[in-house]
């Protein structure tokens, strides 16, 4: 056993006050009751399903198309 002094454990530092958000306060967030299936979806629409822009026509691009959407199984 030594005969040495244990020293005290530090104080622990605590804030002068707490923080607080900035800016001005936020109106509470008010609850809304409509029918959420009343409302349009980004899964509703056509946008980024793989279509591709209407541009040339034509039998090199109907080749181009099918080759790139073979399925594996028909290489």
């Amino acid at each position: 056993m030594s005969t040495a002094p244990t020293p005290e454990p530090a104080p622990a530092e605590q804030p002068s006050e707490p923080r607080r958000p900035t800016g001005p306060p936020r109106p509470p967030t008010a609850l809304v009751f409509d029918d959420p299936l009343d409302q349009q979806s980004s899964d509703d629409t056509d946008d980024g399903w793989g279509e591709r822009a209407a541009g040339s026509g034509g039998s090199a691009a109907d080749l181009a198309r099918f080759l790139d959407e073979k399925p594996p199984h028909h290489i």
